[in-house]
């Protein structure tokens, strides 16, 4: 299946980022000589994707501008803007949810990660399991984890560090803790139904609605998957993926 719509996540401030962010917003930060919206809107119009909203607030008008100014080959690109509050990820979708209009999935992809993910071998999967939200996820080392059933529902969440752990329902046992990689799938009622407002963060809103819907983890341990919010973490990127650096 081809996935139509994505929302790209590019408010953060990208403060891990250090000086690179001081003059400029994180989705502009480079790597390997491109940046790294470039990069995500080539990739989602390569996977077929047609429309992209963009939330907007640190340095918005340089992203807005930059995005503007590039060609897109028929990419239809739009953006929200979060100017008086960062709105976290779960309070971003909900600005945003006219754009979560149709029957079809949308994906929803952090700036920040770098990823070969087969965006429609993940849509197949949602439709199979008619899930309202598809995750992808991994069992990458990483010290706060999602908690799947042998089904992969979701049932929880664990800071593996702390011990802290927040239940759909009931405890459970036998779950599977896996890391979360920035990137899900969200039929459009989903975001319509969330009951949260203003400032949240999407998981809150994943643990809430997932005690009567399908929130489903899509687990593949093959794909490459890079996080670039830190300077180091970047450059082990440009280093794996043997990209140009700026």
């Amino acid at each position: 299946m081809i996935v139509k719509k994505a929302m790209i996540l590019a408010a953060g401030l990208g403060s891990r980022l250090g000086t690179l962010t001081q003059e400029q917003p994180k989705a502009l930060v480079k790597v390997g000589a491109i940046p790294m919206i470039d990069r995500l809107l080539i990739q989602l119009r390569e996977a077929g994707v047609e429309e992209v909203m963009i939330n907007l607030h640190h340095h918005a008008d340089m992203i807005k501008n930059h995005v503007n100014n590039q060609t897109h080959n028929g990419l239809e690109i739009r953006f929200s803007h979060e100017t008086d509050l960062l709105l976290d990820t779960g309070g971003a979708l909900v600005a945003a949810k006219n754009f979560f209009r149709g029957y079809l999935p949308v994906l929803i992809h952090n700036v920040d990660i770098l990823t070969n993910l087969d965006i429609s071998e993940m849509a197949d999967s949602h439709l199979k399991h008619q899930a309202q939200a598809t995750l992808f996820v991994s069992g990458r080392s990483s010290q706060r984890a999602l908690l799947f059933d042998k089904n992969l529902q979701l049932c929880g969440w664990t800071n593996l560090k702390t011990e802290q752990i927040k239940w759909v329902n009931n405890p459970s046992v036998n779950l599977s803790p896996l890391a979360y990689n920035g990137v899900w799938l969200a039929q459009p009622e989903f975001i319509h139904q969330i009951p949260f407002k203003g400032k949240f963060s999407i998981i809150d809103a994943w643990l809430h609605m997932a005690k009567n819907k399908p929130i489903i983890g899509y687990r593949n341990d093959q794909f490459s998957w890079h996080d670039l919010g830190t300077v180091e973490k970047i450059s082990h990127a440009e280093d794996q993926l043997n990209l140009k650096k700026p």
